[in-house]
């Protein structure tokens, strides 16, 4: 016995998307923005008929992680630049100080 054709022309990657999701949060936060596309190409897909509108959830799942992790690489880098911002002005003053308390 055969398994029935897909009535859907495409697969669905919701359950990569969603794993490229939970990845940017727990170990790689460069996948967010990949999880952030693919999830929104997936949905359009979903939208066009092209995939199974089952895995909406999972894909719209996936897609937030994915803008919860590239948030959090942002949230990174302007933490960094302001760091290495705040140490090049304030550089000198701490260094003067610093030579100021050795005997």
């Amino acid at each position: 016995m055969t398994q029935p054709a897909s009535q859907f022309p495409e697969s669905s990657q919701a359950t990569m998307v969603l794993v490229l999701g939970i990845l940017s949060l727990v170990c790689l936060p460069i996948l967010g923005p990949v999880a952030w596309v693919l999830g929104n190409q997936e949905l359009r897909a979903i939208q066009d008929g092209r995939r199974d509108p089952a895995n909406r959830s999972t894909a719209n799942a996936g897609k937030i992680l994915g803008i919860i992790g590239t948030a959090l690489i942002l949230i990174v880098v302007a933490v960094a630049v302001l760091a290495m911002f705040w140490v090049f002005i304030a550089g000198g003053e701490v260094s003067d100080t610093f030579d100021r308390l050795q005997p």
